[in-house]
């Protein structure tokens, strides 16, 4: 969970800088593609952890 959140908090920074400065947009649809990620790893990170079988008492 904590690489989710760096992740997120990267995509963000990248997002800012890719706004505010001139010239830098790319480092905005990098930011998006690392979201992007982040969002795919929080997916699958959710469906390997619901996958765990109850031991039957």
């Amino acid at each position: 969970m904590t690489l989710f959140l760096v992740l997120v908090i990267a995509a963000i920074v990248l997002g800012i800088i890719g706004v505010v400065v001139k010239g830098l947009l790319y480092l905005l649809i990098i930011g998006i593609v690392v979201f992007a990620a982040a969002l795919v790893y929080l997916g699958l990170h959710l469906r390997r952890s619901g996958r765990r079988s109850r031991p039957t008492r």
